[in-house]
């Protein structure tokens, strides 16, 4: 039954978001869009092989937290670097060693640096567990080494391994 329930969710958030998009509660949009994300919750099943189960609601919590934090005060130094010291700034690459292991946990990682101005994850080794950075602004390696892996990485640890 809790199988059934979770594989519904899906559908019904996607019938809710096709009747917030035509803005209507008319039985022919409300049949149109569940007809609509059923099948396309029964086609997107078929493209994940590897299920996900996230533990630990509060560490979800707080690591949405910190990253919306970590958002805005990279937006800001971003803005910094750009309108006050353009010639100013040493971007480079940092090859950083990752215990996470679990695909779910490593795809979060990557859209959180992707997410937030002035990092994006450029590459990932699955021999080695090296991600590579790249840093708008690096000053210090270590630094970021140490905040990717204690701010993020050890909450993914939890959430999804």
């Amino acid at each position: 039954m809790k199988k059934v329930i979770n594989w519904l969710m899906l559908p019904a958030l996607l019938t809710v978001l096709w009747l917030l998009l035509n803005q209507t509660l008319a039985w022919s949009q409300v049949v149109l869009g569940a007809v609509l994300s059923l099948l396309l919750a029964w086609a997107a099943m078929a493209l994940r092989p590897l299920r996900s189960h996230p533990k630990k609601p509060l560490v979800i919590i707080s690591l949405f937290f910190k990253v919306v934090v970590d958002i805005t005060k990279s937006n800001i130094a971003v803005f910094k670097i750009i309108w006050f010291k353009p010639a100013n700034h040493t971007p480079g690459f940092i090859r950083i060693p990752l215990e996470l292991k679990d695909p779910h946990g490593l795809a979060a990682l990557a859209c959180i640096l992707t997410y937030t101005p002035g990092t994006v994850w450029s590459g990932y080794s699955d021999e080695s567990g090296v991600m590579t950075l790249h840093v708008l602004d690096l000053e210090d390696t270590q630094v970021w080494i140490d905040l990717v892996k204690n701010r993020y990485e050890r909450p993914l640890m939890e959430i999804f391994e």
